[in-house]
């Protein structure tokens, strides 16, 4: 509780911000509109408080976007009996009181002589309180803009109207060509076709990988195999919805424009137009439009009764897709959008033989256990990743007639309880580095790192340089040989690490 100053502070925003929001209030209720608005406004606030409040969340527009795009599976495991409880208290109350509030007509110039001074005087009490500390409220509003997303119900409010006012402005239609100048390299006689897996995971963050240096050995089995390792990657967002878009983005963090990377197609669409097939396979919440017109096919809940629960499915549900596409003849890139660490359901991420760091919270509330258990729960979901991957890795190195690939990378971090803050999506300026710092790593057959000239030394040795996923884009374009001028070789982490490639001699 702050004390002092800083509660003359606290009181005084408290207060000027009741009074502004009632004065606004006061200006654009009726009579009529009054009693739905309030009700839907207690019943919105409560949601939003509660969330605010467990998991230390901010209410800005790209975390209404994330509540707007969650499914029916991850929203259930949001609802808990805690929320029931504070539903019942923040907003059922309210509601009960605001049914017996009798709501009487007065004359048109009674209503709105007392509707003026009543307006008149909430703007004169903000501005008395406010006043007095201008210099540190301005201050605080400066350099503490992010502030502005926890107050109630201002910040769902103005989100949405800015969500809404996006979608109005977005362009209908096809998305934007980039890259039209991309083409492919000739193919050298005798070349195998490729198979690129690109494996995003979620919410798996540096600070708990084992390849990343933590204490805990949660990568057990690809430790043992000859991958190439960024331990720390900086993620383009802090939630799915912003990141992986970004990731396939050719603008990435450094020049973020979300409203660019919506209406602009991805790395997916120049892969898919320069001759390679396509594939998106999703055991999450879609691809958030990286896929738009392109093969795609979401994992439904029930597809494997060994793997799934009726809502959600193991990542290991994705490896017999994926061998059922290498099926397909010429050169492929597949997507594995995982389930990975998705909270706060950690629990649910893994099978029984892979609960192997206990006690665990086996709770998709995660005030009812310790930070303990939710850090053994959220490693033994990185655990069964590790496996999934060790066993995709496997696969592909036993493909007799591809030469193949696989970079994984996560899309963003996650709180753990550390400052009291949990799950993922703080504004970026403010997001601790657990949010921010991902894992990212590569393996390359024999057969690719031959055609296409990359020394996995060279790769290794570069591996401890500062990555973000504003690379992930112009790496991909650069390993499978597409020039364009979008392409950024600066950003193309093969593009120091490639040997001189023999050419055929001129015809005589």
């Amino acid at each position: 509780m702050p004390d002092g100053p800083d509660l003359l502070l606290f009181a005084g925003l408290l207060i000027a911000v009741t009074a502004l929001q009632f004065a606004v209030l006061a200006l654009l209720l009726t009579r009529r509109t009054v009693r739905p608005v309030l009700a839907v406004l207690f019943v919105a606030t409560a949601f939003a408080t509660f969330y605010m409040d467990r998991y230390s969340v901010f209410i800005n527009p790209e975390m209404l976007q994330n509540v707007l795009h969650t499914d029916w599976p991850e929203a259930r495991e949001l609802l808990t009996p805690e929320l029931g409880l504070h539903l019942l208290l923040y907003a059922g109350l309210p509601l009960m009181l605001l049914s017996r509030v009798q709501i009487r007509e007065r004359p048109m110039s009674r209503a709105l002589g007392t509707r003026l001074l009543a307006v008149t005087a909430a703007l004169v009490l903000a501005a008395l309180v406010v006043f007095p500390q201008f210099r540190t409220v301005s201050s605080l509003v400066r350099n503490h803009r992010e502030a502005r997303h926890l107050i109630t119900p201002t910040n769902y409010l103005s989100s949405g109207f800015r969500l809404a006012r996006s979608a109005v402005a977005a362009p209908a239609g096809p998305r934007e060509v980039i890259a039209a100048d991309a083409h492919r390299a000739a193919a050298a006689a005798g070349q195998r076709p490729r198979l690129l897996v690109l494996a995003i995971g979620e919410t798996v963050r540096s600070a708990n990988f084992g390849l990343s240096g933590y204490a805990r050995d949660t990568t057990p089995e690809l430790r043992k195999l000859d991958l190439v390792t960024w331990p720390r990657v900086q993620a383009c967002g802090t939630s799915t919805e912003v990141s992986v878009p970004c990731l396939f983005a050719p603008v990435g963090r450094r020049d973020y424009d979300e409203a660019r990377i919506r209406r602009e197609q991805s790395l997916l669409h120049v892969l898919d137009r320069v001759g390679f097939k396509v594939l998106w396979l999703d055991n999450q919440s879609g691809c958030k439009g990286v896929c738009d017109g392109l093969p795609s096919e979401r994992i439904a809940g029930d597809a494997d009764p060994l793997l799934c629960d009726g809502e959600r499915c193991l990542d290991a549900v994705l490896l017999p897709r994926l061998a059922a596409a290498a099926m397909e003849p010429g050169d492929l890139v597949v997507v594995l959008h995982l389930l990975g660490n998705h909270g706060p359901a950690y629990f649910r991420r893994y099978p029984e033989e892979f609960r192997r760091f206990t006690p665990t919270c086996d709770s998709s509330e995660l005030s009812a256990c310790s930070d303990a258990e939710i850090v053994n729960a959220y490693d033994n979901a990185i655990l069964y990743t590790d496996h999934v991957l060790a066993a995709m890795l496997a696969w592909l190195q036993a493909l007799p007639d591809r030469d193949a690939a696989l970079i994984y990378v996560s899309d963003h971090g996650e709180s753990l309880g550390e400052n009291g803050i949990y799950l993922h999506g703080l504004p970026y300026a403010i997001a601790p580095a657990v949010q921010r710092e991902v894992p990212m790593l590569m393996w390359l057959s024999d057969g690719l790192l031959e055609s296409t000239g990359v020394d996995e030394d060279c790769l290794k040795a570069e591996a401890g340089a500062a990555v973000a996923h504003d690379h992930f884009f112009h790496s991909v374009l650069g390993l499978l040989d597409v020039s364009t001028s979008v392409h950024e070789p600066s950003l193309d982490l093969f593009a120091g690490c490639r040997r001189p490639r023999a050419t055929a001699p001129p015809p005589r």
